[in-house]
């Protein structure tokens, strides 16, 4: 008799007496995808046979091995399209790998934050970009830890269009729902267990910020600074003249921009739906938090 708990039968719980369930190894298979021999079983009680890969989260996948490889391409400036081409696989596998990833960065990237004591400075800005033409925007909402430069939060939100193309694109495709009230709402909602009550927020002049600050972070210190432009070569975000009080969120946007093929500047590879948008920032910003120097640092010496 081993010591392990059958999967199925804990998926019934109205049924008492499969939590004794007795369970014996019945040898092994082959797996292709990885060249892997797995250990099957068999459950007594419900007469079921299960291996120690059913209840893991590539269960029935047939190229796990290709994961790894995807999301390296995927934060390396590399498009879908090309990252099928360099694996020599259909752009449907990437597309599938990137949902399931996506999904799986995103508890990731919760757990990782929560392992932290709440941020007490932190910096606050959108990001802009558009999913298929520009007469499309999308905002994303981030918030940063300012000394780390750790990604705190953040979420992919529809904008109508501005300036000179908001009469071109309600005459294309009709007018367009501002979706960031809603989505900064629950941003916000969400930082509350990761910031202080009593922290520090820095962001621009945007006059928007502060009533959801005061709102959701009543105790919170409101810093507004003056934006500038930033630099047109090389460092994107980053800005031309002096010290940048807001460093740590606009180095972080062009990181992201750096990394992230479908943010880059006059780039032809465009989002086509935000929510393919949501998942791919879910594995940079993971990937993001994971290579962080200072965080290294701090969880060695705790």
């Amino acid at each position: 008799m081993i010591k392990i708990n059958c999967p199925i039968c804990l998926k019934k719980p109205t049924r008492s007496k499969y939590s004794n369930s007795v369970v014996k190894k019945s040898g092994f298979f082959y797996r292709s995808s990885d060249r892997k021999s797995v250990q099957r079983y068999y459950c007594s009680q419900c007469k079921k046979h299960f291996s120690s890969a059913t209840a893991g989260d590539c269960f029935k996948q047939k190229k796990r091995h290709m994961n790894s490889k995807i999301a390296r391409l995927l934060v390396g400036v590399v498009s879908l399209r090309e990252s099928a081409r360099i694996l020599k696989i259909n752009r449907k596998t990437v597309a599938r790998k990137l949902i399931f990833m996506g999904r799986k960065a995103e508890l990731d990237l919760k757990k990782f934050n929560a392992k932290f004591p709440k941020a007490k400075h932190v910096v606050f800005d959108d990001l802009e970009t558009f999913e298929h033409t520009k007469c499309k925007p999308v905002s994303i909402g981030l918030m940063v830890e300012e000394e780390t430069r750790r990604i705190l939060g953040y979420n992919v939100a529809r904008m109508p269009a501005k300036g000179l193309l908001a009469k071109i694109s309600v005459a294309k495709y009709g007018k367009r729902v501002d979706e960031r009230p809603k989505k900064r709402t629950e941003l916000f909602t969400y930082l509350n267990s990761l910031v202080e009550e009593e922290s520090i927020i820095k962001s621009d002049e945007c006059p928007y910020y502060f009533k959801y600050i005061i709102r959701h972070f009543p105790k919170a210190g409101h810093i507004k600074f003056k934006g500038r432009a930033s630099s047109i070569v090389g460092q994107g975000e980053l800005k031309k003249v002096g010290f940048d009080p807001l460093f740590a969120i606009n180095h972080t946007c062009a990181t992201l921009r750096a990394r992230t093929c479908r943010l880059i500047r006059r780039t032809w590879c465009t989002t086509k739906k935000p929510e393919m948008l949501n998942l791919h920032l879910a594995i940079v910003c993971l990937h993001h938090n994971l290579n962080l120097k200072k965080l290294n640092q701090s969880l060695a010496a705790g």
